[in-house]
Formats: structure tokens, C-alpha cells, sequence
């Protein structure tokens, strides 16, 4: 079965014959993989939650103890603006709690509130059994290939893209 990219590779190569479209085939299945999965509801939307801030609170609860903002932004890959914007938001929610520090009051201290920390409980499990549904087409080998080689590609583009972002 073709998927979408294969008419895009097509397309390139009557345009341009020759093209190398071999990082085409990549990383354009990787954007579509990724739209198709931001455009799906998932346990996280109905519970009124992006990706990006349950990764906040999905940092809070692995780490299970109080964290900085930078710290967050190192946990959740997100830079320190983003973070600052999301933790307004889910403070404003009650699902995140601020301590100034006593030492440099300039430092925040940031954890999980109860209700917090019973959403994130509450929602892990559903998201991971979500997450296992998506991937149900493939089999655990090819999900276990495909991990590695996506490990590959992410070590490699920190090492590049990733140390200019610092």
C-alpha cells in the first residue's frame, strides 16, 4: 500500500529526474506522522491538556520532586519562554504550585499539586494504551526498529541542531 509521500516522490522526481529524494522520503513521512497525530484527539485533548503542558507535568511527576524552571525546560525539551508560558497556565488550573526559594527569591521552585498529580496518574496509563493502539500496525519488532532508528536520527540532529539551540 503507497502512502501519501510516495506521490510527492513521484512528483519531485518528474520535476527534477535524478533528485535525490531519499531525505524527502524521511523526513517527510516524519512531518506527516507528526500533523496526523497533532490533528487526532487524544486522552490529553479531552482532558483539556496539549502535549507540550502535559509534558510539564509528566517531568513533575517522573522526577517527583521539586524543579526550577530551567530544570523543567532541560526535562521537557521546551524552551524556558515556553515553559514559563505553560506554567502560568496550569497554575492557573491548580495543577502546579510555585515556593520561592528562601535563599534567592529571583528562584522558583515548582511541583505537582494533588490534583495534579491525580491527573497525570489518571491519564498516563490511558495514554500509553492511546499511544499502543497508534502504533498497533506495526509489529513489535518494527516498533522496536523504528525506535532505534528514530534514536539514531534525534542523536544525530542534537548534535547538530540541538547545539546551535543552546
Amino acid at each position: 500500500m503507497e502512502d501519501v509521500v510516495a506521490g510527492v516522490l513521484r512528483q519531485w522526481e518528474r520535476a527534477y529526474p535524478g533528485l535525490d529524494t531519499g531525505p524527502i522520503a524521511v523526513l517527510g513521512r516524519i512531518n506527516r506522522c507528526a500533523a496526523l497525530l497533532q490533528q487526532t484527539p487524544d486522552p490529553l485533548t479531552r482532558a483539556g491538556l496539549t502535549r507540550a503542558e502535559f509534558d510539564i507535568l509528566g517531568a513533575l511527576r517522573r522526577v517527583d520532586a521539586e524543579l526550577t524552571p530551567t530544570q523543567l525546560a532541560r526535562e521537557s525539551f521546551a524552551s524556558g519562554a515556553a515553559v514559563t508560558k505553560r506554567l502560568r497556565l496550569l497554575e492557573e488550573r491548580g495543577l502546579v504550585s510555585r515556593r520561592t526559594d528562601e535563599r534567592d527569591r529571583r528562584v522558583a521552585h515548582l511541583s505537582l499539586t494533588d490534583a495534579g498529580r491525580e491527573l497525570v496518574d489518571g491519564l498516563v496509563q490511558e495514554l500509553v494504551a492511546y499511544d499502543r493502539v497508534l502504533l498497533s500496525g506495526l509489529t513489535p519488532d518494527e516498533q522496536d526498529r523504528l525506535a532505534e532508528a528514530l534514536a539514531g536520527l534525534l542523536n544525530t540532529l542534537e548534535g547538530t541542531i540541538g547545539r546551535s539551540l543552546r
